[in-house]
C-alpha cells in the first residue's frame, strides 16, 4: 500500500457560476492527521465530499488508499469511513442496531457484524447504553455512536467532518481523545474544523482554506511563526520595580512593551534561550517574578493574518450550494 493515505491533485468544484472548491492540492500520509481548517463557506465540506465519492470533481483528480474516486469508487468506499457535520444514526434504533445495520450494509459475516458491534461500543463507552434507543443518547453519545458506524468495518481512513460541532467542551474533549486512539493505531484521519484549538491539538498538518482556496500550509508550529515571532510576557511582582525591571530589559531587547496596570512586559524573543537570560538579569538585580514565559501566536492569529477575518466569521454560501 502507498505510503501516502490521501491524495488530492489540482482539484475544482463548480456549482453553476459558482467556483466552490478552487485547484486544491494536499496529501496525507499514512497514521497521521490533516486539520482543514475554515469558515463556514470556505470549500471544506465540498473537499470532503469530493474525497469520499459523494460528488464528482469538475476538473483534477484524487485517491484514498491509493484508489481513484473517480474510476475506482467502490474500492474507495471499502477504504475509508465517513463522519458528517450531522450524527446520521437512527434515532428509533438502539445503538446496537445501529452498529448492527452499518456491518450488515457493508456485507460483514454475520457474527463479524455481532464481535464488530460490541467491540465499538466498548470502544467508545456506549456498552451501558447499546440497548437503549439512540433518541435518547446525548448529543455527545450520538457522535461516538456516530464515529463507531465508521469504523464498524475497520476502514484505514477516516474523513471527519467538523466532528464535534455541537459538543459541550467536556464531550469535545472525549472525542479528541478517541480520535488521538485510531491514530496510534495507524488511522490516517482528515479533520476538517472551525475550532482552532481542535486542528491545533489534533493535526500533524493543516491546509488553511478560505474562498475554495488553499491559502497556507504547513504542521502547526510553521503557521504560527508565519504570522509573527514569539514573544517574552514578563510579570513583575511589585509596582515599584517597574522602572527598574524596564531599564533591565530594554538593555537585553530593543523592542518593549509595557501594561503598568498588569505589571507585564512583552517583547519579540528568538526561543527559549532568551527566557533564561532575562530571568538571570532580573534574579541578579533582586527583582521578583510572577509569571515569566514564552507565547507564541495562536492559530486564530494565523487565520487573522492569512484571511483578515477570524475562523469563525463567514464569507460565502457556495458550501451551502454543495450540501
Amino acid at each position: 500500500m502507498t505510503s501516502v493515505a490521501i491524495e488530492a491533485c489540482h482539484l475544482v468544484k463548480d456549482f453553476g457560476e459558482v467556483r466552490a472548491v478552487d485547484d486544491v492540492s494536499f496529501s496525507v500520509p499514512r497514521g497521521t492527521v490533516l486539520g482543514m481548517l475554515g469558515p463556514n463557506g470556505a470549500g471544506k465540506t465540498t473537499t470532503v465530499r469530493m474525497m469520499t465519492t459523494l460528488t464528482t470533481p469538475t476538473s483534477g483528480r484524487a485517491s484514498v488508499a491509493g484508489h481513484d474516486v473517480t474510476t475506482e469508487p467502490d474500492a474507495v468506499r471499502r477504504s475509508m469511513g465517513l463522519t458528517g457535520q450531522a450524527a446520521t444514526v437512527d434515532e428509533l434504533l438502539t445503538g446496537r442496531e445501529n452498529l448492527r445495520l452499518i456491518g450488515d450494509l457493508y456485507g460483514l459475516p454475520p457474527a463479524r457484524v455481532r464481535s464488530r458491534a460490541a467491540e465499538m461500543l466498548e470502544r467508545f463507552s456506549l456498552s451501558d447504553a447499546g440497548d437503549r434507543v439512540v433518541k435518547k443518547y446525548s448529543g455527545g453519545m450520538r457522535r461516538r455512536l456516530d464515529l463507531a458506524a465508521s469504523l464498524i468495518a475497520a476502514p484505514p481512513v477516516l474523513f471527519l467532518d467538523e466532528p464535534t460541532t455541537g459538543l459541550d467542551p467536556r464531550s469535545r474533549v472525549e472525542l479528541w481523545e478517541v480520535l488521538r486512539g485510531l491514530v496510534e493505531e495507524g488511522k490516517t484521519l482528515l479533520l476538517t474544523t472551525q475550532y482552532l484549538e481542535e486542528a491545533d491539538h489534533l493535526a500533524d498538518d493543516i491546509v488553511v482554506i478560505d474562498h475554495g482556496r488553499i491559502i497556507a500550509q504547513g504542521t502547526p508550529l510553521q503557521l504560527k511563526d508565519q504570522s509573527g515571532r514569539a514573544s517574552i510576557v514578563v510579570t513583575v511582582s511589585r509596582a515599584d520595580d517597574l522602572l527598574e525591571a524596564e531599564r533591565l530589559i530594554r538593555a537585553e531587547v530593543a523592542e518593549v512593551h509595557l501594561d503598568v496596570a498588569d505589571r507585564q512586559f512583552t517583547a519579540p524573543a528568538e526561543g527559549l534561550s532568551a527566557i533564561t537570560r532575562i530571568a538571570e538579569v532580573f534574579q541578579g538585580a533582586g527583582i521578583e517574578l510572577d509569571d515569566i514565559g514564552l507565547k507564541r501566536p495562536s492559530l486564530d492569529d494565523v487565520f487573522l493574518h492569512l484571511t483578515g477575518h477570524r475562523a469563525e466569521d463567514p464569507t460565502t454560501d457556495a458550501e451551502e450550494l454543495s450540501a
